[in-house]
């Protein structure tokens, strides 16, 4: 086997023996006797992290809140903790694996990201009730979801495998993505990866197989920046979210490099109809689950058009100058 087949071995064991040791000396072998659901739970859900746009957050968020009943707060800190480990495995697989990605959108997604999740995590979410944050995050992904899916009937459009002629536009635009991005995942713990995903894919006719390991160095970066964020300004994470996050360590570190390995030679509608079915199955749970009100109600149908009418936006920019 080459080295870099070895790397996510590598990777693995040494964050298991850190894992191992810690917990060893802080006797916190018993928290897996009420929180092993959750690491059957990231068993998929830190393969989804890796193998699509959609972080680990954005399966950890919906069965925290729905399935589990945890309160969304606590839902965000633990997907932005265990996106910041097993999607910079992933990150690490894909860099050493020589995947493709397209870079200029990491950076200046990024730095947007960094602003809009230090503003969000400061400001915005504390405000947003927790009902509607659950029936925030189904309504966004699936206004996304019916987006690539009215593109992608067209299975012949042309696709590229980078932005060419780069310009200072597609950098303004990126970071204002990336604001975008970094406020809706300080509500939800994602954000920033599917939101430059669609901009990439809808916006810009990128391949979904480049779209994806690019979103997820993207999440790993935003991820990393909201944990440290949230740790060392806003007094640190929700104490229920560090539990379900030490049993879960193992599992992401495993699942996201090798969702990263096993999407790399997939073809990119593979990767979209994956998406479709994952979001629109998050999207009735949430309807048959959450108590809804006229206020959810209206928030889900206002999260519809609005991101329906972004994600629109993108794919008619598709089209113009700017893409190409």
């Amino acid at each position: 086997m080459s080295r870099q087949a070895h790397l996510p071995v590598v990777i693995a064991l040494l964050v298991w023996a850190v894992w191992a040791v810690y917990m060893h000396h802080a006797d916190l072998w018993s928290l897996f006797e009420s929180g092993w659901g959750m690491s059957v739970t990231m068993i998929f859900g830190s393969f989804i992290a890796g193998a699509t746009s959609e972080g680990g957050g954005a399966v950890a968020f919906p069965a925290m809140t729905l399935l589990f009943d945890i309160r969304p707060a606590v839902a965000r800190d633990f997907a932005l903790m265990i996106q910041a480990v097993g999607m910079t495995a992933a990150t690490i697989l894909i860099v050493a694996q020589g995947i493709k990605v397209e870079w200029r959108a990491v950076i200046f997604g990024s730095v947007g990201g960094t602003i809009g999740m230090a503003l969000g995590l400061t400001a915005i979410a504390p405000e947003v009730p927790p009902a509607h944050a659950k029936i925030f995050f189904t309504s966004l992904w699936l206004s996304f979801a019916l987006a690539l899916y009215l593109v992608n009937r067209n299975r012949a459009r042309e696709v590229l495998d980078a932005i060419h002629e780069f310009r200072p536009a597609h950098a303004a635009l990126l970071t204002s993505i990336g604001v975008l991005g970094g406020i809706v995942g300080s509500i939800t713990g994602s954000g920033l990866d599917i939101l430059t995903f669609s901009f990439l894919v809808l916006g810009l006719r990128i391949s979904e197989s480049i779209g994806t390991p690019t979103s997820v160095i993207l999440m790993a970066a935003n991820a990393v920046v909201g944990t440290s964020w949230k740790c060392g300004v806003l007094g640190g994470m929700e104490p229920e979210a560090i539990r379900y996050w030490y049993v879960c360590i193992p599992v992401v570190v495993v699942g996201a490099p090798l969702g990263a390995r096993f999407i790399r030679n997939m073809p990119r509608l593979y990767i979209a109809n994956f998406l479709y079915a994952s979001i629109l199955v998050q999207f009735v749970f949430a309807l048959l689950v959450i108590p809804l009100t006229p206020g959810l109600i209206f928030t889900s149908l206002l999260t519809l058009g609005a991101g329906s009418a972004l994600f629109w936006w993108m794919g008619r920019l598709g089209g113009r100058p700017v893409a190409r």
